[in-house]
């Protein structure tokens, strides 16, 4: 395995300044199966962090421990350089208010307009804030979305598929967040409305100057908009790196993920974007 992307978990505590989600030894598990084992991982700030590993591997199990929905049975996790392994989430409501979280399938209260969805953390970490400021908010996330305004009073029963994405997603931005966590967000879309989902999430990374930890399997967007992959297998996270890097690793499960059918048209995909967008010169 290249020695650049080899987990550097000894020197990671140099660098927490730089590295807004810092992962050392986590251990999680439910009863007596162990998902992860002696994981550690550094997220650098401003990048966009695509998560992928083979089923079961526990992606969304790692999210969950960041954010502090999972308890994690050892190790150690910091957020914005302060732990929040075994906190109490009433006294991290500081740290909470800095990260936004788009949950599969969106997660959305049915009972709820998408506005009133979006307003749900406003209320919740900003309870004294004027209703007419708390809903023109809540109207522009859903906007910055990429949803028409109307959108703000549908129920999600009245969504399609995508819509849902993109109103979780809004939910996710409600607190101008640094950091997001976006939970297979292109999953279940067709190619076109995938496509138009990776573009949003770039140009709102760009645009806001966010902080991305994307898990994914969808090998156009890690080609597409991933600064940086990490790759979880064997309960930790065995590599990260750019897509070429990984590729120098004598892992199976990697090479067997990016050098197979769906990865070689990825991959035959973004040469395609690319060429359309730097011609050669003298072109027609």
């Amino acid at each position: 395995m290249s020695e650049e992307i080899d987990i550097e978990s000894r020197h990671l505590a140099r660098f927490r300044g730089e590295h807004p989600i810092v992962v050392e030894g986590l251990k999680t598990q439910f009863g007596e199966h162990v998902v992860h084992e002696d994981l550690s991982l550094s997220v650098n700030r401003g990048e966009i962090l695509g998560v992928v590993g083979g089923s079961g591997t526990g992606k969304s199990v790692l999210m969950r421990a960041i954010i502090g929905l999972q308890q994690a049975a050892a190790g150690e996790i910091e957020v914005f350089g302060r732990s929040i392994t075994g906190s109490e989430p009433d006294k991290d409501i500081g740290v909470r208010s800095r990260w936004g979280v788009l949950f599969q399938g969106g997660a959305l209260f049915s009972t709820l307009t998408v506005g009133e969805n979006v307003e749900v953390p406003l209320t919740q970490f900003y309870p004294d804030i004027e209703p007419e400021l708390r809903h023109e908010i809540a109207r522009y996330k859903v906007m910055l979305s990429g949803l028409p305004e109307d959108a703000t009073s549908k129920y999600p029963a009245e969504l399609s598929g995508g819509m849902k994405k993109r109103a979780g997603l809004a939910r996710a931005l409600a607190l101008d967040p640094e950091l997001l966590f976006l939970d297979e967000p292109t999953a279940g879309l067709d190619p076109i409305g995938a496509a138009k989902f990776d573009r949003l999430t770039k140009n709102l990374q760009e645009t806001l100057g966010l902080t991305v930890f994307l898990i994914t399997h969808d090998l156009d967007t890690l080609y597409e908009i991933c600064d940086r992959v990490a790759v979880i297998a064997d309960k930790k996270v065995i590599a990260v790196g750019t897509i070429p890097e990984l590729l120098e690793t004598d892992h199976p499960w990697i090479h067997e993920y990016f050098n197979g059918p769906r990865g070689r048209a990825a991959q035959a995909s973004q040469q395609r974007s690319k060429a359309l967008d730097n011609p050669a010169p003298g072109g027609a």
